[in-house]
């Protein structure tokens, strides 16, 4: 609840409402026990300072998105005009309501407190959820989503939503928002026109954000891309925010994470410090954990110190599954 107070508008899945914060931890707690089915899941991670145990930051993978209600997004498409006679060719941006993406999982709810960005925190906080999905690949559709928050002004106005979506709902962004994250969105189909939007007829300031991410959400959309998602010309029918996408298998944690095995240590993590920093998971659904912690030379046991073990609730001599923190830069030759 503190997290989800300090989030602010359009972040549809992380509200400040108890009760339906509440559901979604019993549905998380479902989903790691295996007590449902994959594409009704609900995984819910916090990141916990260990130091004080305060929980400091939340991300989450929904299995699968628009089974049981709609999953709208507006896809980027061209409209093209041409006379012959008169020698004139147009292509127009045209903005089309579609579900195309129903049925993929969806990287959401990530946050992280203020106080806590620096160091190597985001990127453990952003990127366990992809190895969690390296160990548990069979758990997931083909093709993973994260819709990106949408650019907002100085003042927390949407130009994408004031110039077009308010035409329509005739309420504020904010109004529209809580609906939907309360999975009414039926009111979505019932007034938003089926027939393809002009981008041309938009604002300029309209048309400047499509695609474009809010300043806070700008790291979080770098590093997704670094593992292998990418934009293609979806967006979020409220704020435009880019919709990211790639195929689970070409994820860089399903392609480049490895199993290996805890080994006893005097390493001292401090991950904003230490040497090729590696992602260190448990192997374990019900007990997954992630740590970051020194990486040996190559893919050999990773010596971890008591206190790293104790975090991740093993031992030595039990397996987990490691990453470089961070993808490897190649040179030009």
């Amino acid at each position: 609840m503190d997290l989800a107070a300090l989030v602010g508008d359009g972040m549809t899945t992380l509200k400040a409402d108890l009760r339906m914060l509440g559901g979604r931890i019993d549905t998380a707690c479902a989903s790691f026990a295996g007590t449902i089915a994959p594409d009704e899941r609900d995984y819910l991670f916090v990141m916990e300072d260990t130091g004080n145990g305060r929980i400091v930051g939340v991300c989450a993978i929904k299995g699968a998105v628009g089974l049981h209600e709609p999953f709208y997004n507006y896809r980027i498409g061209a409209l093209v005009h041409s006379s012959i006679e008169l020698g004139i060719f147009s292509r127009m941006e045209t903005l089309y309501l579609s579900n195309d993406l129903t049925g993929t999982a969806e990287l959401c709810s990530l946050f992280l407190h203020p106080a806590y960005r620096n160091g190597a925190n985001g990127k453990l906080l952003s990127k366990s959820r992809l190895l969690f999905m390296a160990q548990f690949p069979e758990l997931f559709p083909q093709t993973v989503i994260a819709e990106m928050r949408g650019y907002q002004r100085e003042d927390g106005v949407s130009p994408f939503w004031e110039n077009l979506g308010r035409h329509f709902f005739q309420m504020d962004f904010k109004r529209a928002d809580d609906l939907s994250s309360l999975g009414k969105k039926s009111f979505i189909a019932e007034l938003m026109p089926r027939h393809p939007l002009y981008v041309a007829y938009l604002p300029r300031e309209a048309q400047e954000v499509i695609g474009r991410v809010h300043v806070d959400t700008a790291p979080a959309r770098h590093l997704l891309e670094q593992e292998g998602m990418y934009y293609a010309g979806y967006v979020d029918i409220f704020d435009a925010g880019p919709v990211l996408q790639a195929r689970v298998a070409d994820l860089r944690a399903a392609r480049e994470s490895v199993l290996s095995m805890l080994a006893p240590g005097d390493v001292v993590a401090m991950p904003a410090t230490i040497a090729n920093p590696l992602l260190v998971s448990t192997t374990s659904l019900e007990n997954f954990r992630v740590i970051v912690a020194a990486g040996p030379p190559e893919n050999t046991a990773v010596h971890c110190t008591p206190a790293q073990c104790q975090s991740l609730s093993s031992a030595p001599g039990d397996q987990v599954r490691i990453m470089s923190l961070s993808p490897k830069k190649h040179v030009s030759p």
